[in-house]
């Protein structure tokens, strides 16, 4: 789960991160109030989406008088704010964050991430930040400092030191430095958060280190111990397919194919994908029904795949090992019963009650295609998705 910039730095700042003074507003009036009550010369207008680039984008207006803050809020509100990370659909800017500007000398890039590999929470941070960071990393991946974290003592003051030494700090900062890295540390691992970025965090014409600007994601499975953090959520800022799986309890990623995909188990369904890939095809999703693919449950993936206008056939794959493939099969048809399919549907059964799961279909009046193997349901589902093209 992500949350807003404004949501991030508050919740940061609650562990010591310094941050600058400002104020949510959620209309062009709102907006310029906020700008009086902070006081100043110069205001920034920041659109609160899911999303990073929001400069690059258009998302963040540096204003000099209260009616720059009203003539920007009224142009971002409602608008449709298309970043290089949020695909060609863009997401709606229904909040605005209005900060109070900040002298920056420079930016430093900081991020706090899951390293996999390592099994470690790893220190991320570049002496080069803001918007090109991406860029960075391409050209100049050896300019990237990385320090692992050892679970067993969390982040220790030395290394706290190494990364700020490593950053070109001065040591009249470095002590602000330790309570910045320490800060996002501490979130981190008190929150269940998955990732803690703050780009830029900058260094002030005073020397100071403010965060301006603040991403955390969350781990979903944690949010049930974290209330505070699952208040948070901004449905409006998700995929409203993968909200609504998450909702009913299945795994969901929506993909810009039109083949859509029903399987039980991650590792079934990213081969499912990779043999539709490799048949020419592309995957409409992602999505797991879990081990216990009740009639009930199958009838819930149907619904949720047809609630996608560019699938023009669905493919369920099944291995039934926890699972019957006679459940699924009476999911199947209990779908095709009561929903309205008018796309072509390719099954494909292994494992557990496969013949009989096999004979429900067969005697079924649906209009269904079988396959018994992978290659031959991916084949056929492309096939068919490309007749409903023509």
């Amino acid at each position: 789960m992500d949350i807003h910039e404004y949501q991030a730095k508050a919740l940061l700042a609650d562990f010591g991160m310094p941050i600058a003074r400002g104020g949510i507003a959620y209309s062009p009036e709102q907006a310029a109030y906020r700008a009086m009550e902070l006081g100043g010369e110069k205001w920034v207008v920041k659109a609160q989406i899911h999303s990073g680039a929001r400069g690059k984008a258009g998302g963040i207006k540096l204003c000099c008088s209260e009616q720059e803050v009203r003539d920007a809020a009224d142009e971002l509100l409602g608008k449709r704010l298309v970043t290089n990370q949020t695909g060609s659909q863009g997401k709606l800017v229904g909040r605005l964050y209005i900060e109070t500007g900040t002298d920056i000398e420079r930016e430093i890039y900081l991020a706090f991430v899951l390293d996999r590999t390592s099994e470690r929470i790893m220190c991320v941070a570049s002496a080069s930040g803001g918007m090109d960071i991406e860029e960075i990393a391409k050209t100049s991946p050896d300019s990237i400092v990385r320090i692992p974290i050892e679970p067993a003592v969390g982040l220790r003051e030395f290394q706290a030191r190494e990364v700020a030494f490593a950053l070109g700090l001065s040591a009249v900062q470095m002590k602000e430095a330790v309570t910045v890295l320490q800060a996002c540390y501490r979130a981190f691992r008190d929150l269940d958060a998955t990732m803690v970025e703050i780009n830029p965090l900058v260094v002030t014409g005073e020397g100071r280190l403010i965060a301006l600007d603040a991403k955390m994601g969350f781990d979903d499975n944690a949010l049930f111990r974290r209330q505070q953090i699952s208040e948070l959520r901004d449905k409006s800022q998700e995929d409203p397919r993968e909200m609504n799986a998450a909702d009913r309890g299945l795994s969901y990623v929506g993909l810009d194919g039109n083949i859509g995909c029903i399987i039980n188990g991650a590792g079934l369904a990213m081969a499912t994908m990779d043999m539709i890939k490799h048949v020419d095809g592309e995957p409409a999703n992602f999505l797991d029904i879990g081990g216990g693919a009740s009639p009930e449950r199958v009838t819930k993936a149907f619904n949720l795949v047809l609630s996608d206008d560019n699938v023009d056939a669905i493919l369920v794959n099944i291995f039934a090992g926890i699972n019957r493939c006679d459940w699924v099969a009476e999911g199947v048809i209990q779908a095709m019963e009561k929903l309205d399919v008018k796309v072509p549907v390719i099954v494909r059964l292994s494992g557990t009650n496969e013949e009989k799961g096999r004979q429900i279909l067969q005697d079924s009046n649906i209009d269904l295609i079988t396959a018994t193997t992978l290659a031959e349901a991916a084949e056929k589902a492309v096939n068919a998705a490309r007749s409903q093209e023509a």
